[in-house]
């Protein structure tokens, strides 16, 4: 038997009236625990199951991503994330997504120069930005202006015939991982009223990124190897989590068969919410709010109290019940980054590693198992960069490209059919609209 393939095992679903029992189908699981068959549920018992939210739903078969959140694990096709962070670099991570495998010397070298091929974005694409407002929402920019790149890199045959072959599977991957970084950077640079900067070859993907936003066409950003080096374990950290509102949005959206940057706009979108990529921005906010060291009793009260609604943010993750594996890499390179730029008695780095120690040993958190996660480091980085708090999402959604883009194309080639959630409907029962409707307005 192979895996995800029904198993020996058998549940059953006992009904109340004294019905036929119905029985369900197990299917394997290579890690973590397997599930429940529920496909043809409706046609054996004429019900169908409720899971708000997901939460307990396997929506898909997926060789991509495992986590572990009891243990603290993360793998991305089995190599756990610490040693990717460490080894690889993100391009790598990026091929090892969609491929499976890292690759080797020969499909680096053409992977990489495949990327920086397709950096540079249709001309055209200038015009979208002037029609929004200079102090429009980053994210608000790039899904625009990422969903109408469909319009340039689309193709109508495709569309047409509802099918994308592997070859343009594998374009499109390429195009999008490709053109994110100078999208993001154009949108910061718009923002600011900045000259929008290409690409420039010979720099990695993580320097491009940084060259784009830093660079002034009289003063080239210098290549800073600790800086890019973190900008680019930052982008390893965040390229895929598994199934996650914004990832199961592209492959919802991607089972229509949407040109693929529309369907990564999807993506985009589903990740603006500060419950989701606006983590790391509210973690800024909070610490701000609190001040300085002082100020961490009175806000800690409040948390414990639920005064206003008021969290401990950048703690506590709904997978995650140890510690989040990405959170002791994170805070590895914040203090590397704060020690090169010479921020190493930052303020609000000492600060944050009070409230980590102060809420590590209170037992309110304990109990609760909140421990810090990946955002609680990652916006104090990115701001000693120099990257604004409105772009931290922005660049989540650069390093989250590599992911989505492996997902959809798994998704197409499971070939699953569309996506059809169903609901528990709560409203009226049939009823007549009134005969005397209509002749009274």
């Amino acid at each position: 038997m192979g895996i995800g393939e029904t198993a020996a095992d058998r549940w059953v679903l006992r009904r109340a009236n004294g019905a036929q029992d119905v029985p369900l189908e197990s299917m394997k699981s290579q890690m973590g625990p397997d599930v429940v068959d529920m496909r043809h549920l409706y046609q054996q018992a004429g019900v169908f199951s409720y899971d708000p939210g997901f939460a307990n739903t396997a929506s898909c078969q997926s060789a991509i991503t495992y986590i572990d959140g009891e243990e603290g694990l993360l793998l991305h096709r089995g190599y756990p994330i610490e040693q990717l962070c460490e080894k690889a670099s993100f391009t790598d991570v990026a091929w090892l997504l969609s491929h499976g495998e890292l690759p080797d010397a020969r499909q680096k070298a053409r992977f990489e120069q495949g990327l920086m091929a397709e950096a540079h974005l249709h001309e055209q694409i200038r015009n979208f930005f002037n029609g929004f407002r200079r102090d429009s929402h980053p994210m608000a920019m790039l899904c625009g202006t990422l969903a109408g790149l469909s319009s340039f890199y689309g193709n109508q045959e495709a569309d047409q015939r509802h099918r994308i072959t592997p070859e343009e599977r594998e374009m499109s991957t390429l195009r999008l991982v490709a053109k994110m970084p100078t999208l993001a950077a154009w949108v910061y640079r718009y923002s600011r009223g900045l000259p929008l900067i290409y690409p420039r070859p010979g720099l990695s993907y993580a320097e491009n990124c940084l060259h784009m936003l830093f660079s002034m066409p009289e003063a080239p950003w210098q290549v800073n190897p600790v800086l890019a080096r973190a900008f680019d374990r930052i982008l390893i950290l965040h390229a895929d989590h598994g199934q996650n509102v914004s990832t199961s949005t592209v492959r919802t959206v991607g089972s229509t068969g949407v040109n693929p940057f529309a369907c990564i706009a999807a993506g985009v979108a589903a990740l603006w919410g500060p419950a989701h990529g606006g983590a790391n921005e509210a973690v800024l906010d909070m610490l701000d709010e609190i001040g300085t060291v002082d100020g961490i009793p009175a806000f800690m009260e409040r948390v414990r109290n639920r005064e206003d609604g008021t969290r401990l943010m950048g703690f506590g993750h709904r997978v995650y019940k140890k510690l989040d594996p990405r959170a002791g890499l994170m805070r590895r390179i914040c203090h590397e980054v704060l020690a090169e730029l010479g921020m190493d008695h930052d303020p609000r780095l000492e600060l944050a590693l009070r409230l980590e120690e102060t809420a590590l040993n209170d037992e309110y958190f304990i109990s609760r198992r909140l421990y810090p996660n990946v955002d609680f480091y990652s916006g104090i980085i990115l701001r000693a960069m120099g990257i604004p708090s409105s772009m931290f999402t922005v660049f989540f959604a650069v390093a989250r490209t590599a992911g989505w883009v492996a997902q959809w194309k798994e998704m197409l080639e499971s070939r699953p059919g569309i996506s059809r959630p169903r609901a528990l409907y709560v409203g009226q029962t049939r009823r007549d609209v009134p005969s005397s409707y209509g002749a009274e307005n």
